[in-house]
């Protein structure tokens, strides 16, 4: 169990989904402050949705997270759609998506300094290599560094 005091973490979540609907994964990179990964985690989730495999990755990500003290918390996402939700700038038109979004609005609120950003797909090459492998290997990868 991971006891140490982190003044920020730094995440990169990333989903794919091959032919959306497809095979589908999800890649998590936790780094701490110094850039040093703390957590490598990624996973094969069946035939789903691109939307659908992000926000899986983000919630993973946040459950993970729970382990940590922590004061701030910047999350990164290639998911336009995704990041602008949970910013509160557009609305969940999705039912499928819906539990997922409130599952990691719950998880956030739990957690006092968590700012998500979007940023070009080129910047989250580390989670995106994660999810990939994850649907080429069809299994779940956790490793701790």
């Amino acid at each position: 169990m991971e006891t140490a005091k982190h003044s920020v973490l730094t995440i990169f979540t990333d989903g794919v989904a091959r032919g959306n609907p497809g095979d589908g994964g999800f890649g998590v990179v936790i780094k701490a402050s110094d850039g040093s990964i703390l957590e490598e985690i990624g996973g094969y989730i069946g035939i789903t949705t691109n939307n659908f495999a992000e926000y899986t990755a983000l919630v993973i990500a946040l459950k993970s997270l729970l382990k940590y003290q922590v004061d701030k918390i910047a999350i990164y996402s290639d998911s336009e759609l995704m990041v602008r939700q949970l910013n509160g700038l557009y609305k969940v038109k999705n039912e499928g998506l819906l539990p997922l979004y409130q599952e990691a609005k719950r998880l956030t609120s739990m957690f006092k300094n968590v700012i998500i950003y979007h940023i070009p797909r080129e910047k989250n090459k580390e989670a995106d290599a994660l999810a990939n492998k994850a649907v080429d290997e069809k299994q779940i990868l956790n490793t701790k560094h």
